[in-house]
This record gives structure tokens, sequence and C-alpha cells, in this order.
């Protein structure tokens, strides 16, 4: 640690990230094999001291081959390390009454400390805001950087490469966030210069209802603005950068930033897109207005979800996935609450399928709470993507009812007996809400039969102009989550497009 004195109240911000093992079986938890911290200044964004340690996990045959290729750290490594237990003073002192921050820290690395405590019966710290760069910039950056792990926004601010080893990670991360807040600060000098092309690929294009035909953009300048992102009326203290980005959800960040009554739109701010992002985590899909599943407080099975260096998402086509190696557990939600997540080889994941036909096209029979559609259509899946979903499904209701759900079980592939065309499968594309205004939050594409890939925008909520696009017979290439479900007695798993690539007829 270094010898910088620091102030009385505790205000600096800890950026803290632990590595861990990657369990390798059902019910088998995360051990941390490294902690590491920097104690950074609000106002100058400067380190004033750190912490780093490798930790000896109790059990070094947690240690697999998948945990080593990860962070790098293996058994012989952390064989002379101090236990857990040997350093947690050291880490409350650091973690306890200070604003917490990291990336993707709310759904990984707060829940591994908190696991870590409780291990050894002790009262964990508990922080005075937290700030997960995850979660603020997912939507902000998404975009322009492609996924939003700390690897691909390190490389695309050209800080090098990624070394999944905490202290390197944290420093890392306060980069990365310095780095945002100055481009987002630039863009909102001058918006519509900056963020004219910041948002899509330079081969976007935009669709309107008015002609009924797409038209190559290079930007947003001609969309309807209410569907752009854009931030709320605060005023935002730009001799706090990195607390700009934590002013706009007090739940889930610091609480004690002074705001200006002012009423002025400022690209910068965060409130808007932050209270969209929560919605949707809450949610898990705004469209479908469902609520997270309530389980045994008693349960068995796993509350922790794989998501070893920091937010590990595959992407599998199903010829790709071994059924045996499909799994399922309960990872913590919203307010205490739980809900299933599906992994498979001990990794969350989503399902990338080409060449699906559709067979029903656009369906707006049911509607949210707010009146708006609950988008979907039907399409014709593979027999090895059959196998998997049915795979993930006998996993999942398993659990729902071993954990005390008495709802209906829906399955996820849709089979009619005497029927020779069935079964199918529901694709899902969940809206969000946006200044009042409801945008598609699935990414949509169409493919040329020259092969050329063109991203769709649209300028506003049209489902006619979307139904237009997928007509039965029409092929398309998908990703897609599968997230379980548990509303009004009706639980299963819901299929979510993220992303869809149309093939022109």
């Amino acid at each position: 640690m270094g010898s910088v004195p620091l102030s009385d109240d505790r205000s600096e911000i800890v950026f803290f990230d632990v590595e861990t093992t990657v369990p390798t079986r059902t019910g088998q938890g995360f051990a941390i094999l490294e902690f590491g911290a920097i104690l950074v200044c609000p106002r100058k964004l400067t380190e004033l001291r750190n912490y780093s340690t490798l930790v000896r996990p109790t059990d070094l045959s947690l240690i697999s081959p998948l945990s080593e290729r990860c962070n790098g750290i293996n058994a012989e490594a952390v064989s002379n390390a101090p236990t857990f237990a040997d350093i947690a003073p050291a880490v409350y002192d650091l973690l306890h009454g200070r604003i917490w921050a990291g990336h993707n820290i709310l759904r990984f690395d707060c829940v591994r400390i908190r696991d870590a405590f409780a291990a050894i019966n002790q009262t964990p710290p508990e922080p005075k805001g937290t700030i997960d760069s995850l979660v603020l910039l997912t939507q902000k950056f998404g975009r322009r950087a492609g996924n939003m792990k700390m690897a691909t926004l390190a490389t695309y601010f050209g800080l090098g490469q990624q070394t999944h080893r905490s202290l390197d990670d944290v420093r890392m991360n306060l980069e990365v966030l310095k780095y945002c807040a100055t481009v987002l600060f630039l863009e909102s000098s001058l918006p519509d210069i900056f963020t004219e092309n910041c948002w899509v690929s330079p081969n976007a294009v935009t669709r309107s209802r008015s002609n009924g035909k797409s038209r190559p953009e290079g930007g947003l300048s001609n969309m309807n603005k209410d569907s752009v992102l854009v931030s709320s009326p605060e005023t935002i203290d730009k001799n706090h950068p990195i607390l700009s980005l934590a002013t706009s959800n007090t739940k889930l960040v610091v609480s004690n930033v002074a705001h200006s009554s002012t009423a002025q739109s400022d690209p910068f701010s965060f409130r808007d897109l932050q209270d969209e992002i929560n919605r949707e985590s809450i949610t898990k899909d705004v469209a479908m207005d469902e609520k997270p599943m309530q389980y045994s407080p008693d349960s068995s099975a796993s509350s922790s979800v794989p998501q070893a260096c920091s937010s590990s998402i595959a992407i599998l086509e199903p010829e790709k996935i071994c059924i045996s190696s499909i799994d399922v557990s309960l990872v913590p939600f919203y307010r205490g609450s739980q809900r299933i997540e599906l992994h498979h080889e001990g990794f969350p994941f989503q399902l990338h399928c080409s060449g699906l036909k559709v067979r029903f096209g656009i369906s707006t029979k049911f509607v949210d709470s707010a009146g708006r559609p609950r988008l979907n259509f039907v399409v014709d899946p593979s027999p090895s993507l059959c196998n998997v979903l049915d795979a993930c499904d006998n996993v999942a209701r398993k659990l729902s009812s071993e954990s005390g759900s008495g709802s209906d079980w829906r399955p996820v592939v849709i089979r009619k007996e005497g029927f020779f065309n069935y079964p199918t499968i529901r694709l899902h594309i969940p809206t969000a809400i946006c200044e009042e205004i409801a945008i598609y939050a699935t990414e949509i594409y169409q493919k040329e039969s020259s092969g050329s890939v063109q991203r769709l925008l649209f300028s506003k909520f049209d489902t006619a102009e979307l139904d237009s696009l997928f007509k039965p017979g029409t092929f398309v290439d998908a990703v897609f989550s599968l997230d379980p479900y548990d509303y009004h007695q009706n639980a299963g798993i819901k299929l979510v497009a993220k992303k869809l690539i149309i093939h022109c007829m």
C-alpha cells in the first residue's frame, strides 16, 4: 500500500477486481485466486494507493485447466499465498464505506466478495455507492466498440491487451472510463457533428415508411431524433468525470452528488440511459413485462452464475453444444429475488443459428402494461436446435420445480400432434423506452443477394414496417438468448433476439 494520506470521510473511489476459479460442475462455487484494488481521488482521478495479492483457496483442486486458461493463475502460483481469511481485514478496510467501482462488479465481483466473507463467518463490507462501468457504458458505447468486455474497450481505445490480473484490470478500467468520459464530453460540445457517425457502421441504412425503401446513410442525422438515445436534463459537475457517470440512479451508484435544477439537454448525462438499463435489467425484457422468479431461500442449487473473466458469454451454434454440458443455476437478481440462468461448460451462453425459415411473421396479439405490442415471430428450428432447446427446457424446468415454483411450464419448442410441419419456436424482439419513445432493442440487418450486409435503422416504432421484413418463407440468421421466466403462473424459456440478419428474397 502507498503512503498517500486519505480523507477521513472515506470519499475515495475504490476500483477493485477479483480473479476466480471457474466452476466446472453443478453446485461448485467460485474460489477467489486474486484480489486487487486501487483507491482513486474522485476529483483528480489520480491513484492514491493500491493493494494486490494472490489468494490460496481452501481446495487447490478447484483450479482447473479452464481456470488457468482464463487468468493464468495455477495451483503452484497460489500454494504459498495467504488465504482469504488472512486478507479479509485489509479487504474490509479498503472497501467498507467507500464508493465501489469496477467492470461487471454488480453481478460478479460484489457477489464473490460477499460470498467469501460469508464463508469465513465475517460481516462483509458495504459500499457507500457503486459504479458498474459495464452497466453504465453498455448501451452508450456498445454499438461503436463491439461487445462491452474490458478487453474490447481497451482495444478500441488502444490501451493494450487485458491481462486478466486484478491490479492491471482495475487500472485499465479507470483508463477506459477516462477515455469514455472524454469522448462523451467532446460529443456533448458539438453533438450535431461528433455524434453523427458514432453509433453505427458506415453501411447502416435507415428505413422509413414514407417511401418503403432502404437508403444508405452516413449516420443518424436524418433519423427522427426521438429514436436516438439521448440524455436527461441534468447539469454535470465537470470536475467529477467519473462521478458524472454515476449520477443516474441512486440505487446503484453514488447518491450524494449535487445536481443543478436547471433544465437543459445534455448528451453527456447518463440518467435516462441508466434508467432504461435498470428497467431492462429488472424485467429482462420491457415488452414482455415479466417479473423475476421467486425461489425458496433454502434451495440447494447454486446461487451463482459462472461468469469467469468478468462477464464471459459464449455465442454457440447448436451443433457445437454438448448436451451433457448444459446446466442451470439460480443467480441473484433484483431486491433479493433470484432467477434461473442456463450455462454451457460453466459459462452463460447465447445461440447463433443460420438459415432459420420464418413460418409466421410479426405477431402483435399481446401487449404489455403500457399498451405496446409484444413483438415476436415464429421460425422452423433444425433438429440440432430442438435437441439443445429440449435439454435446456429439461434442466430449467427441474430447477424451477425444485425451487418451489408451482407455475405451468411451457415448452420452448412448440409441437402439435398430427401436424407434419411442426415443431416451431418463437423469437421475441424486445422493445425499450427512450425519452418516452419505443424503440427496437434488437440489432436488425439485411443481407442482399450479393452478400453485402447492411444495418437497418428505424425512424419510428412501426410494427407494419417490421412485419414487411419478416414474411413467411424468409430466411433469417439469429443470435438469441435463452431467458427463463416465471410470471402469472406461467413459466418457461423465452428466446430473445439480440441480432437478426434478414436474407433478401
